[in-house]
């Protein structure tokens, strides 16, 4: 059994990945109505909480594996490799990203702090340090289908954007097959690194108008987060790392994706073209 701590973008596709792989899943969930289809699928979904040690202790209960994915909250993973460590869990996956101790974005301090506790506990782990998702212009699908244009604080920063369904992917072979992938750590991306003209230059293919990205400053960048309801601290460390994106702090690419999946990864126009409706 396979425990995945969140029902989010990237641990629903894992746990569906792993059903299709035959293997038993059971994903935690706060709300259990959100994870219908997933119960639906045949994953186990355990009603619980990542802040009560209760919750997490009993959904650890039979496991052998974890991905371990959460927005990061610290005092949430830390609770869950502790008990995994008293459960005698096998392996535990980590999705996390570029990360430093000194960095100015939060999570990325967090990410830190997380991985520092996971190698200290001597548990049996890997690493996913995904680079920026592609789902992330799902916000501003809105904006693109009623202006054709979007704005960001990205500059000319080239991204090697990354399908979070692949970093799913990628997660629940690891997590099903651990063996090979123990102490390793992976890169995923998508095949190419994109600036955000680029980026417009797809969306424009895939939705038959043209579309053009609009730079603006950090300061915009931020203030646009807040006024659509975002905290402002959040809001802070997400203009901070689109703002990195100008300085070439994404500009990379792999084939960790490839090469553990045996599939190309999937490009930005494969996926915008998946959701040319929502664009359009």
């Amino acid at each position: 059994m396979i425990l995945i701590t969140t029902a989010g973008k990237v641990g629903s596709a894992a746990a569906q990945r792993l059903v299709e792989l035959s293997v038993p899943v059971r994903v935690l969930a706060r709300n259990r109505e959100k994870a219908v289809a997933l119960a639906q699928a045949g994953v186990d979904v355990f009603h619980g909480d990542l802040d009560d040690p209760e919750s997490v202790e009993e959904a650890l209960r039979g496991v052998s594996g974890v991905v371990l994915v959460t927005a990061p909250v610290v005092s949430q993973e830390l609770r869950v490799i502790d008990n995994a460590k008293r459960a005698d869990v096998e392996h535990i996956v980590k999705i996390t990203t570029k990360a430093t101790a000194n960095s100015s974005i939060a999570r990325r301090r967090n990410h830190v702090a997380i991985e520092d506790a996971l190698i200290a506990s001597g548990l049996p782990h890997t690493f996913l340090r995904n680079n920026a998702y592609m789902q992330n212009f799902l916000m501003a699908a809105p904006a693109i289908a009623e202006t054709s244009s979007f704005r960001t604080a990205a500059g000319d920063g080239r991204v090697g954007y990354v399908d979070a369904r692949d970093v799913a992917a990628v997660a629940a072979e690891v997590a099903a097959a651990p063996a090979s992938h123990v102490g390793k750590t992976y890169w995923p991306t998508g095949p190419e690194a994109l600036s955000a003209d680029e980026v417009a230059e797809v969306l424009t293919k895939v939705t038959g108008r043209k579309v053009t990205f609009q730079p603006i400053t950090y300061e915009e960048q931020k203030q646009a987060m807040i006024s659509v309801g975002v905290p402002e601290h959040i809001a802070e460390d997400n203009a901070r790392a689109v703002a990195l994106m100008a300085e070439g702090d994404c500009d990379f690419v792999t084939d960790d994706v490839a090469e553990l999946l045996g599939r190309p990864a999937t490009s930005f126009e494969q996926f915008a073209t998946g959701y040319a409706k929502v664009f359009a």
